[in-house]
């Protein structure tokens, strides 16, 4: 028989787990501990969410409450503690005293506000958790009670114990309202409420738990002798079934199966075992090597089990919940129940056509489902019933005339065996067989026309269009032929699992676990994105973007790669159809589910990709379009125009506008923010665009008195600058006033100054040199000098210091700019239209004159320009030349330029044939091109800090071009040198490469290693970071070269993060020796870093000593036999060995940790702290090396010039 999958969903290692308890609706899970502490799991994100610890010692018994946000523990501490889940304040609310002995069991019931409990008093207990008093005891065991359980639906409780016997208890008095003539809390009451109903004798030692089926009268029940026992009940007796026979020591749990005729149980035989409920037989083990189960339990509502062992638990489930379906027009086919159902989108009619019950396995549903509607037949691929025959299909029509009665598939069904089978045509189907990799095309009656060997290792097809298939391999995604049995061309992606075709066919879809790849239908790939969480489905929408499902969102991803959260989910949904804002899916039950969701984001986004600005304005003012998200994504993409339409925030505002050069909403804001830093931004932006006017309001606000003198004498505006010399008297800046008089020429000014501030030789120079000998002469008599003094001091010609004289004042006008005019949205917008007419614009000064903000204004310009030109006698007649001097279209005068002068032109230099032919920074930055060579680093490799990168980029130039001296008189010439001299073709020609591959694995990188070796961690660190940053700078010269420079980086940043934290450990050492968890993380989180193992080795050392010395005996052990495979040297074995010994000797950690090294994790290259799986992160574009989200937009310490979590495309490969 086929065998059921432990599917594993979450794992984490921690002390052994007594106790477990599914969370109803939301994704928690509650487990107890054996050392006291009780965790509170999100087991969908892999995260720690609370935990627990005031019990003292074990606790055994642990439960949620089905409607409200509590959760129940009991211990050996002998109490109940109901906690608060709430987020904002998880506390112990109250504790129940009352029993005598540990507490086994808890839990709350469905209904009433009661709390069941069984303790090895040999009591059960229920509690009224509105009065938090016990309400009644339930005696009659004669040994430890391990378990009690409220019936899911009558007032019944099933009990199990030590004295080998289940009772069955009736407890329907205590819902009319109990005894009222005895006292409370008196054992007469508690008897006269519940009685023993049943005693079910059978297992020959104690029974350590029972449980009632969850809709059938049946109790399992499982104990010491090894046993799981089934009974049934009736109203009067019960009895015992049957008995499944298989463990080989003590049975800790057995539960029923919430779907399906199944009994899962474990035990102390470190199995979990799945029984045939019906025949009574095992039809699958699970085992752990070392961890024996002590805990299991079931969700309520969902296909997920969790157990827990020795070293931590594990959640899990027994079979995909992926509904097998296919879409075709406004019909779905689907599988539920094994059933072939056919539901209509539009109506919402939905009846089962075909029964598929006797298909493949009896455990497991149907894999896929594949729709031929030109002969309404259906595919269904589904697990097989043989250890052989993995999968097998099945091809079967479908009714034409859906009536009362379903027919079963075997009745004409054509079965084989197959891993994967699709439609390529009308009539043919192909199959793969995983085993053998052969493709068979077959018509409809399973007749194999064709045997294809495919050309890649294929562990899925999908239909790739007529007559062709995608091939699915470990490492890309093959469209190939059948026809002509070939490739046509192949994709680079993740084992993908669902490919998913747009409606016109012309995109794909391709979903692996954590990516999306969106490709044309050549397979030429759009994008590529990554999600941290699984990938469920996805749809196409009808607007063409791809709709797609992970465990708890609905996103959107555009063609260009664009993607973000539609809505958030409670459950996995698996989405059919897209339509406008009608989403079609099925849920994990298989069944049909519709709702809406709000596409304006994505819509708006897509016009915006599409430049479709109609749509984009239309959606801005019939939409509630807010948010930063909105903000940011418009800034990102260079749309800060549209932006500034409807964002109402001043600080932002501002920023758009600046961004936008829009100075006069800037400048509007700024009056209304009125901060320094504000007037100072939009003073940079208004120089830049020239117009002054605005920078001078902006020096003004900001009391900039330097600036503002510079600015008037660039501008000729000589009379402001005599007003700032007046403000530098009446401030006593005596520094202001030397600039002004400077500026204006005013020397006698300047001598005062000087003399004022004690420079009385710089006064007599300044006196001497501009012709004022009285005042230089006052100036010795002050200083008590004469003339016979100062002979000795050199002469000098008169000063010609001056100002520049004003040729053209441009006090009162803007500097000369291009106008753009008014772009779409402005013109739009204000004219409240969706239509946009360019019109023909009149400059003046590079100013928009048709659009002056005061008609008044306008008119006055005319005229005085009218005024002007009458004044000078000029007339455009006599300006016109000869109607036949044209030369290239362009009216010529009299002086006519001969035609050779105006069409030669000097051609592309090598340089620019070099930065023309090569997409490599290397060889623009050889070109000189150093603009060009610093935006392809930082699209390519997110580069942002060029200013340690200056002495490479000048050492790359040099060595592309030698200088030859001919002659003293004469410059040199310059001789550029090529990498392949031997081309004659200017469009292949390229400069030579300063670094080679071979520079840096031969020379550089096994020198760091070297180094490493040598325990000379800090220059090994600097090697390492240099090796990183040379290879923003290496040209591959073959293909192989590319995969190889990708490989030296990943060395690098693997050793230069392992050294980075080796050094930060010894730096902790030494400063703080009492953080004793902090050093073995550290030194734990070293052996996780990609060494060779010479240096693995070395780590490992270090952390066997480390965790050794701060007595974790238990963690060192685990480093130990980490070294045991990597045949170490005879000493370092024997201390290996002893270390362990001595851990299983004391398996005891004195210092708690973060270190969990069964929880997949990578390291921080900022904090060296662990990334736990499903916790975002962001990586550096350049050298792979992940962070935490955080330090987004921080400069990566792999390189010190890489901006870390930016977009980058990434070197392109070697082109030819």
């Amino acid at each position: 028989m086929a065998t059921l999958t432990m599917l594993t969903k979450f794992e984490s290692k921690s002390n052994r787990v007594k106790g477990l308890a599914f969370h109803p609706t939301r994704p928690l899970l509650a487990a107890s501990l054996h050392n006291g502490s009780v965790q509170l799991w999100n087991y969908q994100m892999g995260t720690l969410v609370d935990r627990f610890e005031e019990h003292d010692g074990p606790v055994r018994a642990v439960a949620f409450h089905p409607t409200r946000p509590l959760l129940a523990t009991g211990g050996d501490d002998y109490k109940i503690k109901v906690w608060d889940l709430r987020p904002q304040s998880r506390r112990c609310l109250f504790t129940l005293h009352g029993h005598m002995d540990y507490i086994r069991t808890v839990q709350f019931h469905h209904e009433m506000p009661w709390i069941l409990s069984a303790s090895d008093d040999q009591t059960i207990r229920i509690w009224n958790s509105t009065s938090r008093t016990c309400i009644t005891m339930l005696t009659g065991h004669s040994h430890y009670v391990l378990s009690a359980l409220f019936h899911p639906k009558e007032d019944l409780i099933v009990s199990a114990a030590q004295d080998q016997t289940v009772r069955v208890w009736d407890i329907s008095a205590l819902r009319k309202g109990g005894p009222t003539t005895h006292a409370p809390n008196t054992f007469d009451s508690f008897d006269s409420i519940a009685t023993v109903k049943y005693v079910l004798e059978g297992h020959d030692r104690g029974v350590n738990y029972a449980a009632f089926h969850p809709t059938l009268p049946l109790i399992v029940s499982c104990g010491d002798d090894r046993q799981v026992k089934l009974w049934r009940m009736s109203d009067t007796k019960a009895w015992e079934v049957d008995t499944c026979r298989g463990h080989f020591n003590n049975v800790s749990i057995a539960l029923f199966h919430p779907r399906h005729e199944l009994i899962l149980s474990t035990g102390e035989d470190k199995t979990i075992r799945v029984w045939d409920m019906t025949k009574r037989t095992s039809i699958q083990t699970f085992r752990r090597e070392h961890d024996r189960f002590w805990a299991l339990a079931a969700h309520p509502n969902l296909n997920l089990f969790a157990a827990g062992h020795d070293s931590g638990l594990i959640v899990f489930k027994l079979e995909r919940e992926r509904p097998a379906f296919s879409l075709y027009n406004d019909t779905v086919y689907y599988i539920r129940d094994k059933y072939v159902r056919q539901y209509d989108l539009n109506t919402g009619a939905d009846v089962g056509v075909l029964s598929v019950r006797k298909l493949g396995n009896p455990y497991l549903p149907p894999r896929t489902l594949s729709y031929n509607p030109a002969e309404r037949a259906v595919l269904i691929t589904a697990p097989g019933t043989t250890a052989s025959d993995t999968y097998i299909f099945e091809l079967v029509g479908l009714p034409k005339d859906i009536g009362t009665e379903v027919k079963d598939s075997s009745a004409d069904g054509k079965r084989g065996n197959g891993n994967s089978v699709v439609f390529v045509a009308r009539n043919r189907f192909a199959v793969l067989d995983k085993t053998a990799q052969s493709i068979t095309v077959r018509d409809l009656s399973n007749t194999v026309t064709k045997t294809i060997q495919p050309p890649v290792q294929t562990n899925e097809i999908f239909y790739g269009g007529t007559g062709c298939l995608l091939l699915s391999s470990p490492t890309n995604v093959v469209l190939y032929d059948l026809q002509q049995q070939k490739t046509l061309s192949d994709v680079t992606t993740p084992p993908v699992k669902y490919a998913i075709w747009s409606q016109d066919g012309n995109m794909v879809a391709l979903l692996s676990k954590h990516t999306v790849t969106i490709a044309s239908k050549n397979l030429s790939q759009s994008c590529l994105i990554h999600e941290t969480i699984r990938i469920k489905s996805g749809a196409w929408d009808d607007s063409g973007v791809f709709i797609y499902t992970t465990l708890n969102h609905i996103k959107f991803c555009l063609p260009n790669g664009d993607h973000g959260i539609i809505r958030t989910l409670d459950q996995p949904l698996y989405l059919i159809r897209v339509k406008g804002k009608t989403v079609h899916c099925l849920d994990r039950t298989s069944r049909p589910r519709q709702f809406t969701i709000d596409p304006t984001e994505f819509r708006f986004k897509l016009a915006l990709v599409k430049q479709n600005y109609d749509e984009v304005l239309n959606l801005i003012r019939t939409s509630n379009l807010v948010g930063q998200s909105i903000i940011s994504y418009l800034q990102k993409k260079n749309y800060p125009e549209i932006a500034l339409h409807f964002v109402q925030d001043k600080n932002t505002r501002f920023d758009l506008a600046i961004e936008c050069g829009n100075l006069e909403v800037a400048l509007e804001t700024a009056d209304s923010i009125d901060r320094p830093e504000t007037w100072n931004k939009l003073a940079q932006q208004a120089i830049r665009q020239g117009n002054h006017k605005i920078v001078e309001k902006a020096y003004q606000r900001t009391k900039n008195f330097d600036r503002l003198s510079f600015l008037y004498l660039a501008t000729g505006s000589l009379d402001k600058l005599a007003k700032m010399q007046k403000i530098a008297d009446m401030r006593g800046d005596q520094m202001s006033k030397f600039h002004n008089a400077l500026y204006t020429g005013d020397v006698k000014t300047r001598i005062n100054v000087l003399r004022d501030v004690g420079l009385l030789p710089l006064a007599y120079l300044t006196a001497q040199t501009n012709g004022l000998p009285d005042i230089a002469q006052h100036i010795l008599d002050a200083a008590g000098l004469t003339a016979a003094d100062v002979e000795q001091i050199p002469k000098f010609p008169a000063s010609a210091l001056a100002p520049p004289k004003v040729v053209t004042s441009t006090a009162q006008m803007g500097w000369p700019t291009i106008s753009q005019g008014e772009n779409f949205f402005d013109k739009a917008v204000a004219n409240g239209g969706l239509t946009y007419e360019p019109t023909q614009e009149t400059l003046t000064n590079g100013h928009d004159t048709g659009a002056a903000a005061d008609p008044e204004w306008a008119g006055d310009e005319d005229d005085e320009e009218e005024a002007g030109d009458a004044g000078w006698g000029l007339d455009d007649e006599e300006l016109a030349g000869p109607d036949d001097l044209i030369v290239n279209g362009a009216p010529l005068g009299n002086d006519t330029v001969p035609e050779d002068g105006i069409t030669s032109v000097p051609g592309p230099s090598e340089e620019d044939f070099w930065s023309r032919n090569s997409p490599y920074a290397a060889d623009h930055i050889a070109a000189g091109s150093f603009e060009t060579a610093m935006q392809l680093l930082n699209k390519q490799s997110g580069v942002v800090n060029f200013e340690p990168l200056k002495p490479v980029f000048l050492a790359i130039y040099r060595s592309a071009h030698a200088y030859i001296s001919l002659n003293p008189s004469m410059p040199p010439l310059s001789v550029r040198l090529r990498r392949n001299p031997d081309e004659t073709s200017p469009h292949k020609i390229l400069p030579v490469i300063l670094r080679s591959l071979q520079d840096l694995k031969t020379r550089d990188l096994t020198e760091a290693q070297r180094l490493v070796s040598a325990n000379k961690l800090e220059e090994a660190a600097v090697l390492f970071k240099s090796i990183l940053v040379s290879s923003l700078f290496v040209v591959p010269t073959s293909p192989s070269e590319s995969t190889q420079i990708q490989e030296v980086i990943g060395i690098a940043r693997e050793y230069l993060l392992g050294v980075s934290i080796e050094l930060a450990r010894r730096t902790l050492a030494r400063d703080d020796p009492e953080n004793a968890a902090g050093n073995m993380e550290l030194a734990a989180y070293f052996t996780h870093c990609n060494l060779q193992p010479t240096h693995l080795k070395l780590a490992l050392r270090s952390a066997m000593t480390v965790w050794t010395k701060h007595r974790n005996y238990a963690g060192a052990a685990q480093f130990a036999q980490r070294m045991l495979p990597l045949n170490p040297e005879p000493k370092v074995l024997a201390a290996a060995q002893k270390v362990i010994a001595d851990g299983d000797r004391i398996p005891i950690d004195a210092h708690e940790t973060a270190y969990d090294p069964n929880t997949p994790f990578t390291i921080c290259g900022i904090s060296y702290t662990a990334i736990q799986k499903g916790t975002p992160f962001v990586r550096d574009p350049h050298s792979g090396a992940m962070f935490l989200e955080k330090y987004k937009g921080k400069l990566s310490p792999f390189t010190d010039v890489v901006e870390i979590g930016v977009q980058a495309i990434g070197v392109p490969p070697y082109r030819s």
